[in-house]
């Protein structure tokens, strides 16, 4: 038996119905009901040294973000299972978040494409420095920059979550208010 929401075309053409769980939601309604909460916008990036002579620098966007303690500092990230990102921080334990500033926006649209090759050119144009402990790239504006080192992979669902202890923080001169993310779309707080 399968639910309909009220979003349902009421006639047209037949679609798949919704997959739902044994506890009864479908991912339309699960995505719909997490879309309500906002959240800010990251920059995940890491160094891969193995690819080609000089590496690559990769990045990802992410809303899945937070602080989890103090003492020690550490911060989560939840990555889908199998992406680039999951697999190379399964391999290399440093990477960076860069808080992404509202002005930001096209670079957080630009690393959330999906089916990309190559990471190289997504940075062409992109100030960024490595960072000095971990060589991942740290996006210039950003209202902070984080290095992180893997304490921590978490199977869970089709996700990862990777807990890093956090190295190194700074803080930018930035004016800008964070970037938002909030039913689907990139916002600005007020």
């Amino acid at each position: 038996m399968y639910q309909t929401t009220s979003d349902s075309p009421a006639s047209g053409s037949p679609s798949a119905p919704p997959l739902l769980h044994a506890e009864g939601v479908s991912n339309e309604e699960f995505r719909a009901a997490l879309a309500r909460l906002a959240a800010g916008v990251v920059l995940v990036t890491a160094h891969d040294p193995d690819a080609g002579a000089r590496g690559e620098d990769v990045g990802m966007t992410a809303t899945a973000f937070v602080s989890v303690s103090l003492e020690p500092p550490l911060v989560l990230v939840s990555l889908r299972e199998g992406s680039r990102m999951d697999d190379l921080l399964a391999e290399q334990p440093h990477w960076g978040v860069s808080l992404l500033a509202e002005n930001q926006r096209h670079i957080a649209g630009r690393f959330a494409m999906k089916g990309r090759v190559s990471d190289r050119l997504l940075f062409a144009d992109v100030p960024h420095t490595p960072g000095p402990l971990t060589g991942a790239p740290l996006i210039g504006g950003a209202l902070a920059t984080l290095e992180c080192r893997t304490e921590q992979r978490v199977p869970a669902g089709d996700h990862t979550l990777v807990i890093g202890r956090v190295l190194a923080a700074d803080l930018t001169p930035a004016d800008d208010g964070p970037l938002t993310y909030f039913r689907g779309k990139y916002r600005r707080l007020g």
